[in-house]
């Protein structure tokens, strides 16, 4: 599973950021874009899968090339295909479900592309971490995987040129990067010998309840937008709006609706979360401002008796 209730959080937050609207218009499509969003992050899982068979492909086209030269060396003839029989990269590689998935979801960038897998090829071999491998000709399935886990740890995950492609490519995915990097990663660290095909097909969602919890958490905050901004403005007064950053506006808006609509979720996991988000996404003081606000909010609901919470330990 890919995504978590944080990441989840950052896509509403993204896609209310975003939405114009008042609350009376009609926000399907902005929920459309939602969703299309979270979905787009399993299609830059599936980009880095690929690259790494990619990777594997123009390794074995390079030993290819150098068997056939016309001056070919002994070293040519006879070269130490370690890295092309790599056990990780040939699983990827004949893994058919895989396969089904890129062409199902048009994953063919790197064909188009090709420099990129040249980046990394070349990266990877000028490496040290290629120089230890190397020195030998056989290795073992647990040599393998620890090469491929360092060689996406320290030199694709990192990549600045991989980077920018992406962000060219698609803005939504550099917040996602970072959640996808750390899926692979998992996923390689973990692989058996024995592991099934679908092991490398990852859920998007832990489960029904997370889908709906995006598509609810970013309705009804839309739909409560009035009745909310009147809470904040009303705890607000000694700010002016305009200082008020807009990431923390929506950010406020989202954590306001968490406490009041969302029973089963407890006070202190929604401010974390927000504080956490605010934290990477808005100004270095956000997180004393959003943490003063929703703070006195919470005592208020509480001296109300508003706080609906169920559950144990929810407070």
């Amino acid at each position: 599973m890919m995504l978590n209730r944080r990441h989840i959080r950052v896509k509403v937050m993204q896609t209310m950021y975003a939405f114009k609207g008042s609350e009376s218009d009609d926000f399907a499509k902005d929920q459309k874009f939602l969703l299309f969003s979270i979905d787009n992050m399993y299609n830059l899982y599936l980009l880095l899968m690929s690259l790494l068979i990619e990777v594997q492909k123009r390794a074995e086209s390079d030993l290819q090339k150098k068997r056939n030269k016309h001056l070919a060396t002994k070293e040519d003839k006879d070269p130490n295909k370690k890295f092309v029989n790599n056990q990780i990269l040939r699983l990827l590689r004949e893994n058919t479900q895989l396969k089904a998935q890129f062409e199902e979801k048009k994953i063919t960038n790197w064909e188009l592309d090709d420099e990129y897998v040249d980046i990394i090829f070349k990266d990877i071999i000028s490496s040290d971490l290629y120089t230890d491998y190397m020195k030998t000709r056989v290795s073992d399935f647990k040599e393998d995987k620890d090469f491929i886990v360092d060689v996406f740890k320290d030199i694709i995950a990192p990549n600045d040129k991989l980077y920018d492609y992406m962000e060219d490519k698609n803005l939504t995915w550099l917040d996602d990067l970072p959640t996808v990097n750390t899926t692979i990663l998992k996923l390689l660290r973990k692989v058996k010998a024995s592991t099934s095909e679908n092991y490398f097909i990852p859920k998007l969602y832990k489960d029904v309840d997370d889908k709906q919890f995006a598509i609810d958490l970013f309705k009804k905050t839309l739909l409560n937008r009035t009745a909310i901004n009147e809470e904040i403005d009303k705890r607000t007064k000694n700010w002016d709006s305009d200082r008020i950053a807009n990431v923390d506006y929506v950010l406020l808006q989202m954590a306001i609706c968490e406490l009041k609509n969302f029973p089963s979720i407890p006070v202190k996991v929604t401010i974390n979360e927000y504080l956490e988000i605010s934290k990477e996404y808005s100004t270095p003081k956000s997180s004393i401002f959003i943490n003063g606000i929703l703070d006195k909010l919470v005592k208020e609901y509480e001296a109300e008796g508003t706080l609906n919470k169920v559950g144990r330990g929810l407070m």
